[in-house]
């Protein structure tokens, strides 16, 4: 193996919430044929989880059973291929994918400069931004199941929905062939910019959270549901919705995940008692309870 494996291994500095406990085994594969090896090596019943950027994730501070495959840094190829089409393996984090688009006069892609994740991450939740969503420009996906064989897929394969993409189980992302739209790099990258200084100015960049925590109900926006029922600065621990945007709960210095999942509860109860709407986590929560 060219990667590195680690036993129960802390994930806390692999989040951006900076939360999480132990990994039962943590790989850090060395590229993509080390890892479609490394996968294939692995016992059948073995759990595998899947992550990269770390960002949408709370891991509980029980840490995660089974082997945790980390991306971030690793299986970054990206170029443009011959058809047109912009190959960008799983481990790219979505902001460079914007700016190459961009770069090469494509234009349509500009929306993941505001996805603070990886490739690999977008592909399985359908990830979005400033009205865009990942799986409108994608042609094909390589997948890779336990076994270790590479399946070549396309977006009629999934059922793809708003931050939502089901089908094809026990298979994971490796890369993505992307289409689009031929333009003008000026404006492409003009409009990567303004999106970028409108993220800047709406969202808490400077202190660690995991993006956006609940998903937009049909209509209307998580954000100003949260803050018409008063919770922008609500605190739980070192948990706290943000002052800057309400759909983002920050780690204020010292939170376990804990907080931040009591803090999420509480903001369901609240807006459902007030607005009577039930908001649904766009985060994903994995791992065991202390």
């Amino acid at each position: 193996m060219k990667g590195r494996l680690l036993h129960n291994e802390p994930l806390a500095k692999y989040t951006s919430w900076r939360v999480g406990g132990p990994a039962d085994r943590l790989y850090i594969p060395g590229d993509r044929q080390d890892l479609i090896e490394f996968v294939k090596g692995l016992p059948a019943d073995e759990p595998v989880f899947w992550m990269g950027l770390g960002s949408n994730l709370l891991i509980r501070d029980g840490g995660i059973r089974g082997t945790v495959i980390n991306t971030k840094g690793r299986l970054k190829e990206m170029h443009l291929a011959d058809d047109g089409s912009v190959y960008v393996e799983a481990g790219v984090p979505c902001a460079h994918v914007a700016r190459f688009c961009g770069e090469q006069g494509l234009v349509g892609a500009e929306f993941l400069a505001g996805i603070p994740g990886t490739m690999g991450g977008a592909l399985k939740m359908n990830a979005g931004a400033f009205g865009g969503e990942t799986w409108g420009i994608v042609k094909q996906v390589d997948m890779v199941n336990k076994a270790g064989n590479v399946i070549q897929r396309r977006p009629e394969d999934f059922k793809i929905a708003y931050r939502s993409v089901k089908g094809c189980d026990g298979e994971w992302f490796l890369s993505a062939l992307l289409m689009p739209t031929p333009g003008d790099a000026a404006t492409s990258q003009q409009k990567i910019r303004e999106l970028l200084e409108k993220r800047a100015k709406t969202q808490p960049t400077n202190q660690p959270s995991c993006g956006s925590v609940f998903k937009n109900p049909a209509g209307d926006y998580a954000a100003r549901l949260i803050e018409q029922s008063g919770l922008k600065g609500y605190a739980i621990g070192g948990a706290c919705v943000s002052t800057k945007h309400a759909n983002f709960i920050v780690n204020t210095g010292n939170a376990a995940a804990a907080e931040i999942e009591a803090l999420i509860e509480y903001v369901q109860r609240q807006v459902e008692e007030k607005q009577g709407v039930v908001l649904q986590t766009e985060v994903c929560r994995v791992g065991e309870r202390v």
